[in-house]
């Protein structure tokens, strides 16, 4: 099994295999064309986002400056919004549903390291992140590694998102917790 196949199992893998430096390396070019050549969402901007994420909606919109590893494991769906500084580290699938919006300087994090400092020098692993439909996510917002985040969510600026949020929810703090459900109508 190739490291990029341990990778997208969540598997223990070596993050620094050539086929994995070379993926990130053109996502990198990729990501310096978008926030650095291009600046402004036009239709070459729009053109690198196809190539970079191939695997989301083209109604899709980011506010550069962004970062991602890797670009293809980002599966979002249509009238997706991310405002500056937002950074997803993608190892692993991130699922975002229909009509999500990203404030100022979101992390999403799929990424995570071994808790023995020797093993970690060499070896990391991956946890999807999904979040539902119809999320407002506040700015500086960490979400963390295998956090599924549910439908009709608000999770407050600041917080950092170490459990699952079940759906029509708001959820603030450092770790995130419920405050009340939201209104549905």
């Amino acid at each position: 099994m190739t490291e990029k196949e341990k990778m997208l199992l969540g598997e223990i893998y070596f993050s620094n295999d050539k086929q994995l430096v070379e993926e990130r390396a053109k996502a990198k070019r990729l990501l310096h064309k978008l926030n650095v050549t291009e600046y402004l969402m036009n239709g070459k901007s729009r053109a690198i986002l196809r190539e970079l994420l191939p695997n989301s909606h083209k109604r899709l919109y980011i506010e550069p400056p962004f970062h991602c590893d890797y670009g293809y494991n980002i599966h979002s769906g249509e009238n997706v919004y991310f405002n500056v500084n937002c950074v997803v580290l993608d190892t692993m699938k991130v699922t975002i549903g229909n009509n999500v919006f990203f404030a100022p300087g979101v992390h999403i994090y799929t990424a995570t390291h071994p808790l023995n400092a020797i093993e970690r020098r060499t070896i990391e692993s991956s946890k999807p992140v999904s979040i539902g439909d119809d999320c407002w996510i506040g700015g500086n917002a960490v979400i963390c590694p295998g956090v599924t985040i549910g439908s009709g969510c608000v999770i407050g600026a600041g917080s950092v998102v170490t459990r699952d949020i079940p759906e029509n929810s708001l959820a603030v703090g450092n770790p995130a917790k419920v405050i009340r459900k939201l209104n549905v109508d």
